[in-house]
């Protein structure tokens, strides 16, 4: 099946595209964008991958549904597009790079910045239905994003992997801790940040050991 998404992880991907589950999958998908609205508009679904490619990625922060409100969702977790309202969620992860590295909130919530620098914003379900959490749920994506996590993990070495709540950590649990770091944390939610989200620092922690490995940190 010829998948439109970035031609480094196209070839390392490119079993997983001929499996049955991901032709099932493709063809719910088509038939979700053709009878309902859903998020994000089909050209940015594989959005993370094309600006982050296999070999530039570095650190690897895993959500699990795209936004499902208008305009939110542009296919980077946790990332909104210029002129749309940080949801609270990413207002928090702003609140928390202010208190571990002292920068100043951005004016948007626009993280194609971090993408850029080699940052995965990888959901494990990449498209939603508008206004239902989750609608898109076990239909395959989450089978795919695995595959994409154990593609990096097992093919790279000194990656960060940052794991915020149940879920994420659930599905990074078999990500090899002596190959990379794995930092977690409960999820940056209102209902949880303030259980150990705050104060976690894991933007100084990726970058602590980005530096340890002679990688470049990141910007955040």
């Amino acid at each position: 099946m010829d998948v439109q998404i970035a031609s480094s992880w196209k070839e390392k991907l490119k079993e997983e595209f001929e499996k049955p589950y991901f032709n099932d999958l493709v063809a719910f998908v088509k038939q979700e964008y053709s009878n309902s609205t859903v998020y994000p508009p089909g050209p940015l679904i594989f959005n993370a991958f094309e600006h982050c490619s296999f070999e530039a990625t570095k650190v690897v922060i895993l959500g699990q549904d795209p936004y499902h409100g208008p305009g939110q969702a542009h296919g980077l977790s946790f990332s909104v597009p210029d002129g749309v309202t940080s949801p609270p969620s990413l207002k928090n992860i702003f609140k928390e790079i202010r208190s571990d590295l002292g920068l100043e909130i951005p004016p948007h919530g626009n993280l194609l910045r971090w993408a850029n620098q080699g940052v995965l914003l990888l959901n494990a379900t990449l498209t939603v239905r508008a206004h239902q959490a989750g609608s898109h749920q076990r239909k395959g994506w989450e089978e795919f994003t695995d595959a994409v996590i154990a593609t990096l993990a097992n093919n790279r070495t000194n990656l960060v992997f940052i794991l915020w709540g149940a879920y994420a950590q659930k599905k990074g649990a078999f990500i090899d801790r002596t190959k990379h770091f794995v930092i977690q944390s409960p999820h940056p939610s209102p209902f949880s940040a303030d259980r150990g989200f705050f104060g976690s620092k894991p933007f100084s922690q990726a970058n602590a050991y980005l530096s340890q490995h002679g990688l470049t940190t990141i910007e955040w």
